[in-house]
């Protein structure tokens, strides 16, 4: 028996709105809860992603691990080449380094948190 459920993810970040508007907009998600401090984003169908408003935030680096990558997110996607377009109108960025731009791309939204969109077969 589990001690809890799996209820969100939460990133760090410094910048919540600028999150909360980039991942309703990428993502899908409702915002539940939102402050200066942190927001809970959700689309009904038990995901659920949190982020907290935290002092001297680093963004990680990625593909380097001077500052580690924290988590990242993935994304599913029927087209790439359309979703990419969309995410880097959102803000989104795509790092040089991809190592398979055919099936899934990395990107950072505006935080610098590396995500995927993927196409799943």
């Amino acid at each position: 028996m589990a001690v809890g459920r799996w209820a969100a993810v939460t990133l760090d970040c410094a910048n919540i709105a600028e999150l909360v508007d980039f991942y309703r907009d990428a993502a899908g998600l409702d915002p539940v809860h939102v402050s200066e401090k942190g927001a809970f984003l959700a689309n009904g169908d038990g995901v659920a992603l949190a982020m907290q408003r935290v002092d001297d935030y680093r963004a990680p680096e990625w593909p380097a691990q001077t500052v580690p990558q924290q988590l990242h997110l993935d994304l599913a996607v029927e087209d790439l080449d359309k979703a990419e377009a969309e995410l880097l109108a959102l803000g989104a960025t795509k790092p040089a380094d991809q190592p398979d731009g055919a099936k899934w791309r990395v990107y950072l939204d505006p935080a610098g948190h590396p995500f995927c969109a993927s196409v799943w077969d």
